[in-house]
């Protein structure tokens, strides 16, 4: 399966068999990264993480009146 990556649009082929290209069919939501993309984009969130001034913004719960 040819796959693109939306980052640096490079054409990779990958194993038509495998669970990423069953994602990718299955759920377009999905997108492919090639592993030269992905792996700077880990590298950099880990060192904005380190730095203290990265912040991940989670759902706030509702609570339940009831109980």
């Amino acid at each position: 399966m040819r796959v693109k990556c939306v980052l640096c649009d490079t054409v990779n082929n990958i194993d038509g068999s495998s669970p990423l290209a069953k994602r990718l069919r299955n759920r377009r939501i999905h997108i492919y990264m090639c592993p030269i993309c992905d792996t700077r984009i880990g590298d950099k969130t880990k060192q904005r993480h380190a730095t203290g001034n990265f912040k991940l913004y989670k759902e706030k719960e509702k609570q339940n009146h009831l109980f």
